[in-house]
């Protein structure tokens, strides 16, 4: 794992390549790599890396060169198979100086042009500078598990890196909110395509890669998941078997290091199949890292502990205080560049932090929810949109009608409960599903967003990206178009909370569910192998039945809890005063005063809108931060 930058000038902007700013650039992410650091500059080129150093420790130093020295990489991540090639390639006359895959990628590059990212099984983001064709390449894995962020300005120069912090720091933009881009966010835990918070800078989608040429830009999909053919032919069992063997392939694959891991460990499924695996692949007990807080409803210790004792790992906890997240937060927010999408982050960090003292890579269970239909929230999908469809059919408009005012008379819970049913809402993916499950849904940013704020937004609703994807899929069966809009959305976030968190403790992270050839061989299968009845998950169950303790096979998923509601309206209340109510924040225009005024009054009163709050809070941080240049000592 590593922080990777650059600049590419075009001839027309007659620029050439300021080594203090590359410098600059560079170590705005030390944190990613604090074992070394190099550049790279030739004339209107620049690049610059930082290494944590996994493979080949001793080696492997960035920016790297091939033989003749035509091509240079910097190159942040890992790919698991690259010693599959090394033969291949010595028998075609490459010479090998390291044992590191960066050596591997470059010498794939040389031999089959772009289509080297085809040939990677694993997580990646670099640029190869190729000086016989003037032409910078840069590539993002199929699922993005490494992030790279871009801007191309209007003179055609190119700015890259691993974080946006390090574009600011370049001045390749001016640190401006993309008001276009705050429908997306408010509702979706973050942006749903290429577009950013900050105006002007984008990110190269996964699966993508990236060409540059003295000025032009041309990006192109090499990658996307495909749920059609169903191979409908095999038997339960075989599907079984097939796919407990890639997956154990999955997590072999992520061992590779020459120094010490371990792994995150929760205690629900997917962190739990994991350890069960790794227990039996290595010789010493396997280190195993939880997290938690003191309020018995916000922690997994009880689960993660059945875990280890039965895989009889190295256990280490960690237990988190509210004081210590409301000290964190600015930092964190800072780490990520954009407001935080999930209040998991800041638990993520602290158990980042404490596996640090005693490894250098963890494996980590994500992606498993959104390949196998994990979340709650697709079996109630489904079921809504089953019975509502039914329901338009048979029940005329205006009894329809009445049944919706019915509704709204009703007590709250229950009120609350059918509004987001076919009963008050129509029967389609964006109000049972997109409006259901958002922050912030379409209704409540009519009434949140000023006249002024929608005024300047291109497009207000902030499932469009969402609707998109669905276009863009081949899936046939409904379930299989939401994994894929989740795949590209909720996932992406997911892993960049991931990678950028446990980037900040300078420490790697690796996610065997997302081996692209378990994520191929999982979206063909028929549905029911994902979601059968009310068991999710279902071939990973079946997958470790007689492996995994009873207790976790079987117990309903718990996602992570933050105890937030009572902090925010107790103790923690000043940050709700300063970073949501005050005259300084409200006088932004952004955020209606008497929309933000009830809804904080309604959560002091007991309705539970913390996470909504949460959201305004952690922007207004990050407005201070990024746009008005506040320090706060991250």
């Amino acid at each position: 794992m590593c922080g990777i930058n650059g600049i590419a000038f075009s001839s027309g902007s007659n620029k050439r390549i300021n080594q203090s700013v590359l410098q600059k650039m560079r170590d705005t992410i030390h944190h990613r790599g604090p074992d070394d650091e190099g550049i790279f500059i030739a004339e209107n080129i620049g690049l610059g890396h930082r290494r944590l150093s996994i493979v080949d420790v001793a080696h492997g130093h960035q920016p790297m060169f091939n033989g003749d020295e035509s091509c240079v990489i910097i190159y942040n991540g890992e790919v698991y198979n690259h010693a599959d090639y090394r033969r291949e390639l010595q028998t075609k006359g490459y010479v090998f100086q390291t044992n590191c895959d960066t050596e591997t990628i470059l010498h794939l590059y040389e031999e089959y042009g772009a289509k080297c990212v085809e040939k990677l099984r694993g997580m990646f983001a670099f640029a190869i500078w190729d000086k016989r064709k003037k032409e910078l390449f840069i590539a993002r894995d199929r699922f993005g598990v490494k992030p790279l962020y871009y801007v191309h300005d209007e003179e055609g120069n190119l700015f890259f890196a691993s974080e946006i912090k390090a574009l600011l720091e370049a001045n390749a933009v001016k640190p401006e909110l993309n008001y276009d881009a705050l429908p997306d966010q408010l509702a979706n835990h973050g942006t749903s395509f290429d577009e950013t918070l900050f105006k002007n800078v984008k990110r190269l989608l996964p699966g993508h890669i990236l060409f540059w040429k003295d000025g032009k830009l041309k990006i192109e999909k090499y990658w996307d998941v495909s749920f059609e053919p169903k191979s409908d032919e095999i038997s339960d069992g075989d599907f079984i078997e097939q796919w407990r063997e890639l997956f154990r392939k999955s997590v072999e694959l992520r061992l590779m290091a020459d120094v010490p891991l371990g792994m995150f460990l929760s205690g629900g499924i997917d962190s739990s199949a994991i350890c069960a695996l790794m227990s039996k692949m290595i010789d010493a007990p396997v280190k195993t890292f939880s997290v938690g807080f003191k309020e018995r409803e916000a922690n997994e210790f009880e689960y993660a502990r059945i875990v280890s004792r039965k895989f009889k790992t190295e256990h280490h906890e960690i237990i988190i205080t509210p004081e210590q997240f409301f000290a964190e937060l600015p930092k964190l927010i800072y780490h990520e560049d954009e407001p935080l999408g999930f209040e998991a982050s800041l638990p993520l960090y602290f158990v980042s932090r404490l596996a640090q003292q005693h490894v250098k890579v963890v494996l980590t269970g994500e992606g498993s929810d959104e390949i196998l239909g994990g979340y709650g929230r697709y079996q109630k999908t489904l079921a809504l949109l089953k019975y509502g469809e039914k329901y338009e059919s048979i029940a005329p408009n205006f009894l329809r009608q009445a049944v919706k005012s019915g509704v709204a008379t009703l007590p709250n819970l229950l009120n609350r409960k059918l509004t987001r049913t076919f009963l008050s809402l129509d029967a389609d993916i964006e109000n049972l599903y997109f409006n259901n499950f958002a922050i912030f849904n379409k209704a409540m940013q009519e009434k949140l967003l000023t006249d002024e704020i929608k005024a300047r937004i291109t497009e207000t609703n902030p499932y469009s990206h969402l609707h998109d994807w669905l276009k863009e899929t081949d899936a046939e069966e409904l379930l299989d178009k939401l994994l894929y809009a989740d795949t590209k959305t909720y996932l992406h976030e997911l892993l960049m909370k991931q990678d950028q968190m446990s980037m900040a403790a300078s420490i790697e992270s690796r996610v065997p569910f997302l081996d692209h050839k378990l994520v191929e061989f999982t979206a063909r299968m028929p549905t029911r192998m994902k979601i059968r009845g009310k068991t999710t998950k279902w071939i990973l169950r079946e997958a470790m039945r007689g492996i995994l303790p009873a207790e976790i096979l079987e117990r309903p998923k718990m996602g992570f809890p933050v105890p937030l509601g009572d902090w925010l309206r107790g103790e923690f209340a000043s940050f709700v005063n300063e970073y949501v109510l005050s005259e300084r924040t409200l006088a932004r225009g952004i955020f209606n005063t008497d929309f933000v005024r009830k809804l904080v009054a309604e959560h002091n009163a007991g309705k539970n809108h913390s996470t909504r709050i949460f959201r305004l809070l952690n922007f207004e941080i990050w407005h201070r931060q990024f746009v008005d240049g506040e320090n706060f000592d991250a």
